[in-house]
């Protein structure tokens, strides 16, 4: 006989961890599952724009680098367009604009190198800057944090992006900007994302 609803229980909820890379990332990991895996290649070879390199940690509450975790990334062109079935043609042959990544197992960094995207306009008509969308599971996390990077040296984009203003806090949008150097490879952006704590990485409820 079935139990009245007021006995039933909510189920233990599931973190993402700790063995999200095995299934995501194999060959990250070791494993040599797939013929070819999905998303190390974002923006391929004929792709226009600047090459960047991104490179980062995922911090917690107590300062320290957390080292499972899986970042994904998405990303328009240089032109500030994504790859789409509706904007088929308007891409580079091969630009996927998206990634997969997990942080080094024993430093927790974590890297990956694409091409600087152009300003995406967006459903209303509105001007967005250039920025790359990135969501992190790890272990721990019930649900995966949505957040986004934007460019340190695209301070005037910046200040009008739509999203950015709508942060009503001014020092908590620091937080979403990546910051430049130059190596002899080229432009690095280093951008921390903080999951706790002061300086804690703004997060979007998608």
């Amino acid at each position: 006989m079935a139990q009245p609803l007021d006995y039933l229980r909510e189920t233990p909820s599931q973190t993402a961890g700790p063995y999200v890379h095995i299934g995501l990332a194999p060959g990250a990991a070791g494993f040599d599952i797939y013929r070819e895996e999905l998303g190390w290649d974002i923006a391929g070879p004929n792709a226009a724009g600047e090459r960047i390199r991104v490179e980062g940690l995922v911090i917690d509450g107590t300062g320290s680098p957390v080292k499972d975790v899986l970042l994904e990334a998405w990303q328009a062109n240089a032109a500030g367009i994504y790859a789409h079935p509706e904007h088929a043609g308007e891409v580079e042959q091969g630009f996927r604009g998206w990634g997969r990544v997990i942080t080094d197992f024993d430093t927790g960094e974590w890297a990956f190198d694409t091409i600087k995207p152009g300003p995406v306009t967006d459903f209303n008509g509105g001007v967005m800057a250039p920025h790359i969308n990135l969501w992190i599971v790890a272990r721990g996390i019930n649900l995966g944090l949505h957040t986004r990077l934007y460019f340190g040296d695209e301070a005037e984009a910046n200040a009008a992006d739509p999203v950015i203003r709508s942060i009503e806090w001014e020092n908590r949008r620091e937080t979403l900007v990546a910051h430049r150097s130059e190596r002899d490879a080229g432009a690095v952006y280093r951008f921390d994302i903080r999951l706790q704590g002061e300086g804690e990485t703004v997060f979007f409820d998608i």
